[in-house]
């Protein structure tokens, strides 16, 4: 056929991510250390508000917004960790997950040429998304900065072209995490600059040694211009629930509501009733998580940097992100090998823009059991090379 495929489609990448999950399926007896999946199910009340709803038949469309109760949990929710404000009936939306949250709100904001500051490594879902738009992802190395966006570095990406700074901590694939100081220093920046503000916040609740999360749109003059997206896959063990937010000043909200209901139209209106309860019921549901992982994350820090693979202790999320540099100049390489020859897969840091060359991601929301001898794995593996 003469009919061509839009150009900005064939452009993109599947995710590196997947790629490595997909090879990984063709192995038996792997560990896993690729996906975001937290393995600790859902808590109990979680599934009972599914029977719930089922069986008072709430099956069809809510409001495009969605189901205002959910929105008035959210807007509660919110206030009270995070200390950010929201209208339940006109600043919140509840989407198809975060990444529906994230594609709305991109696609809302940005245009053909637009610039998007993004700190790397990054997520590649932001990439492809910008790329996507016709817009241009503006990488900022922070491999040696603590893997933290600077106001500096932020400050000399800026030009009259940015429309837009994507801001994801705790981050995803390095875990890192932002300080209150290093916070308000980034809104010292922003504040007084013609740019929308993005900030990622799906891994919120999963911050450790005592840590509150900062939100950005916290600070003196940022509320109108950021974008808040969250979502209960991280915090409460819900990712094929499939139910994300979007927090925005209402004039932003506005614009978004009408892409997101072209879109989606709603989110499933039962998992809309799950996340009622996970946000209400099981308000601190996190708590658990964040004990066990805060546990799992101490040990493979400690084993990677005994066997010689540099690494950072992350401060949230369930992801560490070691330097392999020293043993291969090829993450993917390093990832195929470990794979192949000890069953255990990992993402190779390539995966999140070219800044990621050099480390792996590895994710720690696996079994401590797993953890121990996926660490003895590699530690043979990177003996032979």
């Amino acid at each position: 056929m003469a009919l061509h495929i839009n150009e900005r489609v064939t452009r993109i990448e599947m995710s590196g991510i997947r790629k490595l999950a997909n090879m990984a399926s063709q192995y038996s007896n792997v560990i896993s250390l690729t996906l975001g999946q937290p393995d600790i199910p859902p808590a109990k009340h979680i599934g009972e508000a599914v029977a719930e709803a089922v069986a008072n038949n709430r099956t069809s469309y809510t409001e495009n917004q969605g189901i205002l109760a959910l929105r008035q949990a959210a807007s509660a929710f919110v206030a009270d960790k995070y200390d950010l404000t929201y209208s339940p009936q006109d600043e919140v939306i509840v989407t198809a997950g975060a990444s529906q949250a994230l594609f709305v709100a991109l696609t809302t904001l940005l245009e053909a040429g637009d610039e998007v500051i993004l700190p790397s490594p990054t997520y590649p879902a932001y990439l492809e998304i910008i790329r996507l738009c016709g817009a241009v992802p503006v990488l900022v190395d922070t491999t040696a900065t603590d893997f933290k966006v600077t106001p500096e570095q932020l400050r000399g990406h800026i030009t009259p072209k940015t429309k837009c700074f994507i801001l994801s901590y705790p981050s995803n694939p390095t875990g890192t995490v932002l300080s209150k100081d290093e916070v308000d220093a980034l809104a010292d920046v922003l504040k007084d600059q013609e740019l929308y503000v993005i900030s990622d916040e799906i891994y919120s609740e999963l911050i450790y040694d005592g840590i509150r999360h900062e939100s950005i749109a916290s600070r003196p003059g940022m509320r109108e211009k950021t974008i808040v997206i969250n979502g209960l896959s991280k915090s409460h063990s819900m990712t094929g629930y499939r139910i994300g937010f979007i927090f925005g000043d209402r004039a932003l909200a506005r614009e978004m509501l009408k892409v997101h209901q072209y879109n989606v139209s709603c989110a499933s209106s039962i998992s809309q009733y799950a996340a009622l309860s996970a946000l209400t019921t099981g308000k601190d549901d996190a708590r658990y998580m964040r004990e066990e992982y805060q546990v799992r994350r101490n040990f493979v820090h400690q084993r990677l940097n005994e066997m010689g693979l540099a690494a950072k202790l992350p401060g949230g999320a369930f992801y560490i992100f070691p330097y392999i540099g020293g043993y291969s100049d090829n993450a993917m390489d390093f990832c195929a090998k470990l794979l192949e020859q000890q069953q255990v897969a990992a993402v190779p840091g390539s995966a999140f823009s070219t800044y990621g060359e050099g480390y792996i991601r590895i994710s720690y929301s696996t079994t401590m059991d797993n953890l121990k001898v996926a660490m003895d794995k590699i530690e043979t593996f990177i003996h032979t090379l």
